[in-house]
């Protein structure tokens, strides 16, 4: 289980959840800027099964390109990993459940993105000692937690009390309405505060590897 990546680099890491809101102004950002992001997908979310996350405004893309989105980002270089099936607490399931919603959307990524998920990210993040077992049990080598959440029009919400970027944090985005938008926000923010975006494999590969 992993929250942060350690670096003494002023580098932060690109991470966003579920699929509901499919922008095609990220797409274009993260392609054209070689932006390194880091894609958590959840079936119903990128299937519009259910209602989806309005929070930061009325929706316009809910499930607009499904799968094919997924492949748009995997093509501008962004890995799409593992978010579970419906995005239960999984705290509340015996192991045999949790096993089928990673199990599952392992499966399905890999039958539509041609690669199976290697990072778990769990919903709300919540998960016990069943859902470390689950993960490893279908083919992911980390459970990727976060540092920091991105809140409507690119406003980011520290878990620190001095409320500020240090190297290595993970920084949680949504598939949320003004994604695009937000997104550039988000990107120049941190720009301006002296961080590069790291990508978030590469720094893993070498973490595990020690």
């Amino acid at each position: 289980m992993i929250s942060s990546i350690p670096t003494k680099r002023k580098v932060v890491f690109l991470t966003i959840d579920d699929g509901w809101e499919q922008d095609p102004g990220l797409v274009r950002q993260v392609r054209d800027q070689r932006i390194p992001l880091t894609v958590f997908a959840m079936r119903d979310a990128v299937e519009a099964k259910g209602t989806p996350d309005q929070s930061g405004g009325q929706a316009r893309f809910v499930g607009a390109g499904k799968w094919d989105y997924f492949r748009e980002l995997r093509d501008a270089g962004s890995p799409v990993e593992n978010h579970t099936l419906t995005h239960p607490d999984l705290r509340t399931l015996p192991y045999a459940a949790q096993r089928r919603e990673l199990c599952g959307a392992s499966r399905l990524i890999g039958k539509e993105l041609g690669a199976r998920p290697t990072l778990f990210r769990p919903p709300y993040g919540s998960y016990n000692t069943d859902t470390l077992r689950a993960a490893k049990s279908c083919g992911m080598s980390a459970v990727l937690l976060w540092t920091a959440t991105v809140q409507p029009g690119g406003k980011i919400a520290y878990q620190v009390p001095d409320k500020q970027l240090r190297p290595g944090d993970v920084l949680l985005l949504h598939f949320r309405p003004n994604l695009a938008r937000d997104f550039r926000v988000l990107v120049k923010k941190i720009k301006r505060r002296g961080y590069e975006l790291g990508n978030l494999q590469a720094y893993l590969d070498a973490t595990l590897a020690r």
